[in-house]
C-alpha cells in the first residue's frame, strides 16, 4: 500500500513494484473516479476499496482517506512517501501543464488531466492538514506492519534496488 501527496510518486512508486514483485497493480483513482470526473456514492466507494483488499496480492497506491482503514489492515506493507510540499507542488504543476487535456494511464477513461485552485490548495495544504491524520493512523494501524517511510527520491530509488536486489537472492 503506498499513500502520501498528490506528486509524491505514488502511482510510478506502484508501477515499478508491481512489475518487480509481479503482483497485481491497483491504482485506486482509476476505481474512484467515474467518466467526467463523478465521484461515487461512499457505500459504493466502500465497497470497491473492501473488494479490492480482499485479494490475494496487490501494489495499491492512493490516499483516499475515507478508505485509508480498510486498506491498512489488509496490506502487509505500507509505503509512505513523506515528500516536501515544494517537491509535491512542482511534480503536480509539472503533470497537468504535460498531460492537460489527457488521460494518464493511472486514470480512468474519461477524466482528462485538468487544473483547479480547489486541488492546488490540497497539495499546499496537504502536509499540514492530512498528513498528521495519516501518521496517526500508521502509529495505530502499523505495528504489525512492515512501514516504510520515504522522504526524497533517493530513498525511493535506494528502496526499489534493495527489493530488486532481495529477488534476485531469492
Amino acid at each position: 500500500m503506498i499513500i502520501g501527496c498528490c506528486g509524491s510518486g505514488k502511482s510510478t512508486l506502484a508501477i515499478k513494484l508491481s512489475r518487480l514483485l509481479q503482483l497485481e497493480l491497483i491504482h485506486l483513482d482509476q476505481y474512484y473516479w467515474k467518466k467526467g470526473w463523478v465521484e461515487p456514492e461512499k457505500v459504493e466507494w466502500e465497497a470497491k476499496v473492501a473488494a479490492l483488499s480482499e485479494k490475494t496480492a496487490w501494489v495499491m497506491d492512493g490516499n483516499y482517506s475515507g478508505t485509508i482503514d480498510i486498506r491498512m489492515k489488509k496490506a502487509d506493507t505500507i509505503i509512505f512517501l513523506d515528500f516536501p510540499t515544494s517537491k509535491c507542488v512542482f511534480r503536480v504543476l509539472k503533470r497537468v501543464w504535460s498531460n492537460y487535456g489527457k488521460s494518464r494511464p493511472d486514470m480512468p477513461p474519461g477524466c482528462p488531466e485538468r487544473f483547479s485552485l480547489e486541488f492546488l490548495h490540497y497539495v499546499l495544504t496537504f502536509n499540514k492538514i492530512k498528513r498528521p491524520i495519516i501518521l496517526d493512523k500508521l502509529y495505530r494501524y502499523g505495528r504489525d506492519k512492515n512501514l516504510i517511510t520515504l522522504t526524497n527520491d533517493e530513498e525511493v530509488h535506494s528502496f526499489v534496488q534493495s527489493q530488486a536486489r532481495v529477488l534476485m537472492v531469492q
